[in-house]
């Protein structure tokens, strides 16, 4: 069975647009759910403007996200198509390929067999795997241990004896061919010297949880990991089984002649604890979840709660002080606080799993096309969604609804020089420039100030330049003009 998020989590399920939007189930729209706060709805808004453009922009097929307050998953959605072709609407429960987010898990099963004395971080991997007969190029180096695996300064190069990254077959290895491609290979760096990321180190890693714990890498995962969190959906190979059904179709990269092009279907096999795993936002939440509730209630479950503590604290700085990381989870700063989790790319998908320990807030964020940015979309997500959300949950009886009659002003409109979203925000509106980097900053709020007009809120507090909405016969808003000059109303 899979574990509750808590009693208050949540699942949502309304179709609109490109949205499959997952509305709470009974007794959730009970006052005291922040998701309904008028706050939280118009940063929703907002961030879907910025969204919708991005995907429609960069042809993103699919988008899903998740995010993540304490133990419960407060709100999801699915975007776009899981299958274009088949007009398969995105959602929370579509599973992707989450690429390098495979090494999280792999690592906690390195921290368990640690924590029961099977081996220990400083141990050597040729002490451990007595097939392990990489040379070691720097003789005067340090051996390639445990920990340098996990914070990928072990000097070990980035892959394995085979080419599996290059398309369009991707040929993974087996276990076997990459005990045998050992031999053919050498240490890249002197050991604890540089951070280089490695896929080699990561899948060596799950052998040394096989060889620790005499099961196999899956079987261990499953039961050790998996079950305990009710993460039944997640899968240490992409299973073939739900190649075009509940497993999003994945796209290539957005070439020179603006397409994309669906991406071979691919399983990592030997690889896949480095970057084999498929699962959805709501399994990938129940992960997040676990790991505030393991840090809020000590204790142990799947982990000690020291054990993640010292997973999430840096254990690597690399010499130009740009990179860090932890003991399996890269370690960051947003705002001047701590971000943990990790990212993956793998052909047709791109992902991200990041928490913020000290606001107890996590974001999923599943992208079925390369070159897309899911810390693009998770860096608005907790800019502007996180803040929404904590104004809600702290000050519960603040908002006021927006007002009903500015509806009809709200919408896509377009003219010869760009885009321009009309919201509600407040008690009035906002313009905001799409495509945009930045949301907020692209944003103009509006003041009204006749029938069908409205002028600029200058950072002073002013009124600047009339934005003027003009109907049709029926009196349906079909335009707006600014300075003269008219933009239409297309949705």
């Amino acid at each position: 069975m899979k574990r509750p998020l808590r009693p208050r989590s949540r699942t949502f399920a309304l179709l609109s647009l490109l949205v499959l939007f997952l509305a709470p189930t009974a007794g959730c729209a009970q006052s005291g759910d922040p998701t309904r706060d008028p706050r939280f709805q118009q940063a929703v808004d907002l961030f879907e403007a910025w969204l919708d453009a991005k995907m429609d922009y960069e042809k993103i097929p699919a988008v899903s996200v998740g995010l993540v307050h304490d133990q419960d998953l407060v709100w999801a959605k699915g975007y776009g198509y899981a299958h274009p072709d088949a007009g398969v609407a995105a959602t929370p429960s579509t599973m992707y390929s989450i690429c390098s987010i495979s090494k999280l898990f792999t690592s906690i099963g390195v921290m368990q067999q640690r924590d029961e004395g099977k081996l220990r971080l400083d141990d050597s991997v040729s002490d451990l795997l007595p097939w392990f007969d990489l040379e070691q190029a720097y003789p005067d180096g340090p051996d390639v241990t445990v920990e340098g695996i996990l914070t990928h300064s072990s000097g070990l190069p980035r892959e394995s004896a085979q080419p599996y990254w290059t398309g369009p077959d991707f040929p993974f290895p087996t276990r076997e061919e990459i005990i045998d491609g050992l031999s053919d290979q050498e240490t890249l760096y002197p050991g604890a010297r540089y951070f280089q990321y490695s896929n080699l180190g990561m899948a060596l890693a799950g052998q040394l949880v096989e060889q620790a714990s005499g099961m196999t890498y899956d079987e261990y995962v499953r039961s050790r990991i998996l079950d305990p969190l009710g993460m039944s959906d997640t899968y240490t190979d992409i299973p073939a089984e739900h190649k075009g059904d509940r497993f999003a179709t994945g796209y290539t990269r957005l070439g020179r002649d603006g397409q994309r092009h669906k991406a071979t279907f691919f399983q990592a096999r030997g690889i896949a604890p480095a970057a084999g795993f498929a699962s959805t936002v709501e399994d990938l939440a129940r992960l997040a979840s676990w790991q505030f509730r393991l840090l809020e209630d000590g204790g142990a479950e799947v982990l000690g709660a020291n054990t993640l503590r010292e997973m999430h604290r840096v254990h690597w700085v690399d010499p130009d002080f740009d990179t860090m990381w932890g003991l399996g989870f890269a370690v960051s700063e947003r705002n001047d606080q701590r971000t943990v989790g990790h990212g993956g790319s793998c052909p047709g998908f791109r992902t991200t799993l990041q928490l913020i320990p000290a606001k107890k807030l996590a974001g999923v964020v599943m992208v079925s096309a390369q070159g897309a940015s899911p810390d693009d979309v998770w860096s608005k997500m907790a800019a502007i969604l996180g803040p929404a959300l904590e104004s809600a949950m702290d000050d519960p009886g603040r908002a006021t609804a927006r007002p009903a009659s500015l509806a009809e002003y709200e919408g896509l409109y377009e003219s010869n020089w760009g885009e321009t979203v009309i919201l509600r925000w407040d008690d009035s509106l906002v313009a905001v420039r799409v495509p945009s980097s930045d949301p907020m900053e692209a944003m103009t709020k509006l003041r009204q100030t006749g029938d069908d007009t409205f002028q600029r809120i200058r950072d002073d507090g002013e009124l600047g330049e009339a934005y003027i909405f003009h109907r049709d016969e029926s009196g349906a808003i079909e335009s707006h003009s600014v300075h003269g000059n008219f933009s239409r109303k297309v949705r």
